[in-house]
């Protein structure tokens, strides 16, 4: 039943309160041993006292973990807004949400949550008037939705469905078969996939993957990851048959990715070396028996994405010669780099995606972080440009050479996520699903500042909240940031976040150099020794709020997650003076280990190395851990992870919260919350997730307004 505005009820916020015994304490921490551990870099000796928490499984480890979420749920569980909050988000979550739909072969597909599953669910349908069909459900693998479809891939025909699970939100991935028709899963079984998709071959016969050596069983999740490698499968044969396909076992770092070209003829190899945006392309003929693979883009100074391709034309999306990003055509046959041409050059905006089918570009752009879509010819000139529902970010916009219709998101600080209809030919948006969630947007303004950083970089900043804010310096309010490897932060729906606001809260988001906003300069001017300038623009951006009476100091949160927790571990290290509360999630803590566990070797694109002597004295300088000081009154803190992270291993958290209790000097909490079964955050369950926002929102309240 579609609720209309008079059927939403009003809804009035627990008035705050705040009256537990431990809030008003020194909090009893647990006893965390120290180690004589020293290292020494460049000639500087640096202490490592609580290096035997990098060993999550250790009897001591586990003894530590237990403690310290006792104490931080015992404090959690007597904050008298939690369950308010809790019941509040579990009330606003309960609506459907849909995907994107995507065509393959004569089939539609698409993924629906019914409001509070753990995990959306998998749907096809023949035709959009048919009923759809449940072709996938997470929710029948767990009782408690810790095992998620983390990777799909449906054949051009339709016929198969390659689909891998993780566990636990781990990085690795086993990849499974199902037969689309009947429901019934293949004898295919390929493990320890991780950082990979599914190409399939046109065949229909078989699919590329890339994995990696099998690890030791028991340390899995910690153990550094090298040697990539891209493999051929065949379907109904063991994987211990597959084909190795392409190596590069000099060059242990690499990051290979396989792409079948739309037409079938290509294999497209991609080559990354970290999380730079920079790779090379490698390209072998599968219409030839045999073929070799053969270098194309063999230098590593520029990313380059393919599009699409027709015959041995292909087109890229670059950013060689242009910050910004723009598209050129390299034809397989005469691929000297003066042969390439040029489609679509370089403007003032980024270029966020490109995509190409019915013989049209759809061009994805950001404008001050906000999506533009115009629709170019193959020539690279304008057909017209797609009017969106408003300012905010769109996705989707998939499909083939010989589709004439599409599918798009669109979403917005305000609006939840809604799918459009779009005809290629004629240019009509159609309203495809629109969620219905109670609550109304007009409650609620969002605008768009510059402020001013340290250096005097102008730098984007969107702040929401309810209309009627009273500028009075006194506004709780979470400051959320990212500022690295080239992600930008565009508007989006949330509902953790439209709770914050409904009760009072100010939500603001800058968008930090390290993003992808504005191009690889804005990146470059956040990495490695310039790393310090995304930590200046967050710190300036607290200062614009508090100097425009948004809020103040004690009243203010800052939160991030991952890289964002390397932001909101560096600023309150940096400025404990200018924050009431710091929120970093799943955070990378220690700068100067953070290569030697899985992936993090791949950072170093972004961070710099350790052993680089000029590198290490910019990492040291800002590393959350090393840059504790004793005796300093620290802003209370929450900090989370999960016990079996092999993304940002859970070390650098548990380093960071042992270190910072003992350094702190004041009554304000320090806690860290550590969730089990549980990853860096990928297909972690709607359950899990209500949880931590529930706790978030309730400890940030309770700290704040003390």
């Amino acid at each position: 039943m579609e609720r209309t505005q008079a059927q939403i009820a009003p809804y009035s916020p627990t008035p705050h309160s705040l009256t537990p015994p431990l809030s008003l304490l020194m909090l009893p921490y647990p006893i965390t041993p120290t180690v004589e551990q020293k290292d020494i870099y460049h000639g500087l000796e640096v202490t490592d006292p609580y290096r035997w928490l990098e060993d999550p499984d250790s009897e001591q480890s586990r003894t530590w973990i237990e403690a310290q979420n006792q104490l931080t749920f015992r404090y959690l569980e007597q904050l008298s807004q939690r369950e308010s909050i809790r019941q509040r988000l579990t009330q606003l979550w309960d609506y459907e949400k849909y995907g994107t739909p995507f065509q393959a072969g004569d089939r539609y597909f698409y993924f629906k949550n019914d409001g509070l599953q753990n995990q959306s669910v998998l749907y096809t349908l023949n035709s959009l008037e048919d009923q759809p069909r449940v072709l996938f459900d997470p929710n029948q693998l767990s009782d408690d939705g810790t095992i998620a479809l983390s990777g799909l891939a449906i054949s051009d025909d339709g016929q198969w469905m390659a689909y891998a699970l993780s566990t636990s939100g781990s990085d690795w991935k086993e990849w499974y078969v199902r037969d689309v028709e009947t429901g019934e899963d293949q004898s295919d079984r390929v493990k320890w996939a991780k950082f990979s998709g599914v190409a399939w071959t046109h065949d229909h016969q078989g699919f590329f993957y890339s994995r990696y050596p099998e690890p030791s069983e028991t340390t899995q999740f910690e153990d550094i990851n090298y040697f990539h490698k891209l493999y051929y499968h065949q379907l109904g044969t063991d994987q211990a048959e597959d084909v190795l396909v392409f190596e590069l076992p000099e060059q242990k770092e690499a990051l290979i990715d396989g792409e079948v070209t739309e037409d079938g003829n290509y294999l497209i190899i991609t080559v990354r070396f970290g999380s730079e945006p920079k790779n090379l392309i490698y390209y072998k003929d599968l219409t030839v028996p045999y073929a070799p693979v053969v270098a194309l883009i063999d230098q590593l100074e520029a990313s380059y994405h393919l599009i699409n391709s027709e015959g041995s034309l292909c087109w890229f999306q670059t950013n060689l010669d242009a910050p910004r990003g723009r598209v050129i055509a390299i034809d397989l046959e005469n691929a000297q780099r003066d042969q390439w041409q040029e489609v679509i050059a370089e403007t003032s905006e980024t270029l966020d995606n490109v995509s190409l089918f019915g013989h049209q570009f759809v061009v994805s752009s950001l404008k001050d972080a906000c999506s533009q879509i115009k629709i170019l010819n193959l020539q690279g000139e304008l057909i017209r440009v797609v009017e969106l529902p408003g300012i905010g970010s769109v996705g989707g916009f998939g499909g083939k050479r010989s589709h004439t219709e599409t599918f798009y998101s669109f979403t917005s600080f305000t609006t939840p996520t809604t799918i459009y209809r779009y005809n290629l030919e004629t240019g009509e948006s159609t309203l495809f699903r629109q969620p219905q969630v109670e609550f109304d947007p007009h409650d609620y303004e969002v605008q768009q500042v510059f402020y001013q950083s340290k250096d005097g970089t102008q730098v984007p900043m969107f702040i929401a909240h309810k209309k009627g804010l009273e500028l009075n310096g006194n506004n709780l309010t979470c400051l959320y940031g990212y500022g690295g490897f080239n992600v930008s932060l565009t508007p989006s729906f949330s509902i953790a976040n439209l709770v914050w606001m409904e009760r009072g809260g100010v939500y603001a988001i800058p968008n930090l150099r390290g993003g992808g906003e504005y191009g690889e300069a804005w990146h470059q001017a956040g990495t490695k020794l310039n790393k310090q300038n995304v930590f200046d623009d967050f710190i300036a951006a607290a200062e614009w709020l508090i100097e425009h009476s948004y809020t103040s100091a004690s009243k203010l949160a800052i939160s991030g997650g991952s890289n964002g927790g390397l932001l909101v571990g560096a600023c309150m290290t940096q400025r404990p003076d200018l924050f009431g509360a710091a929120l970093p999630a799943v955070g990378v803590l220690d700068m100067l280990r953070f290569p030697k566990f899985t992936i993090g070797w791949a950072w170093t694109s972004d961070y710099g190395s350790p052993d680089d002597p000029e590198e290490f004295k910019a990492l040291y300088a800002y590393s959350p851990l090393h840059q504790l000081k004793a005796g300093t009154s620290y802003p209370a803190t929450l900090i989370t992870t999960a016990d079996h992270d092999d993304r940002v291993v859970p070390a650098h958290s548990f380093k960071f919260a042992a270190a910072l209790q003992a350094a702190h000097q004041g009554t304000q909490p320090v806690l860290i919350r550590i969730e089990t079964k549980a990853g860096h955050g990928a297909g972690k369950p709607t359950a899990k997730i209500i949880e931590e926002v529930a706790d978030k929102w309730a400890f940030v309240e309770a700290v704040l307004e003390q």
